[in-house]
């Protein structure tokens, strides 16, 4: 007949698992990667608008517009946003976080004054279809900004909450994550792209 202790022990193991999976051990981690995948997310979004910028300029240069200053902006501004990266494990940075999103801001405040700018280039096709396209990733970023604001807000809230505060601290380490914060008037809304005024 086993003993006592034979029949303890491996019951003391499914108690001792069942404490830890209560403490964090794989929903934080799990979280932390929703969080990661969805700043993913953001960064392919706003990497699909810098790749439109080029023929965006291009298209603006082929129509015969002569105001440089304001395609040097868009350029420049593009080229300053892809140098600030922020990986997933700089997400508890504040600093990298909003050094990101001013770049970004910057690029949505040239392509604005693009905007403004050239009022008559709203009839020309290409250039209609690149708005268009603007437009449309305009939204995306917006949506995937939200969407990662959530994966935020459930991993600071698991990471704080018990009983996976424990697991989050001891095993992990972990710190919560820089949600995106709207810095300018209007930054929790896509911004609207019209050329010109309507007609």
């Amino acid at each position: 007949m086993p003993s006592l202790r034979s029949l303890t022990a491996p019951l003391a193991s499914v108690v001792l698992v069942a404490s830890l999976s209560g403490c964090g051990i794989n929903s934080v981690p799990t979280a932390e990667e929703t969080v990661k995948a969805r700043w993913a997310d953001v960064q392919n979004d706003y990497q699909r608008r810098a790749d439109l910028i080029p023929n965006l300029v291009a298209t603006v240069k082929a129509a015969g517009a002569q105001e440089k200053d304001i395609l040097v902006q868009v350029t420049q501004a593009r080229a300053a946003a892809n140098q600030v990266q922020v990986s997933g494990e700089q997400l508890t940075d504040p600093a990298k976080v909003q050094q990101f999103e001013r770049a970004q801001n910057a690029v949505t405040m040239s392509l604005q004054r693009l905007q403004e700018a050239y009022p008559e280039l709203k009839s020309q096709g290409n250039y209609t279809t690149l708005m268009s396209q603007l437009e449309g990733t305009e939204n995306r970023i917006a949506i995937a900004r939200r969407d990662y604001n959530e994966a935020v807000q459930q991993y600071n809230t698991r990471i704080r909450t018990f009983p996976d505060a424990i697991g989050a601290r001891i095993f992990y380490g972990a710190k919560p994550v820089t949600p995106f914060a709207a810095t300018t008037p209007g930054a929790d809304r896509a911004p609207t792209v019209h050329f010109g005024n309507a007609s």
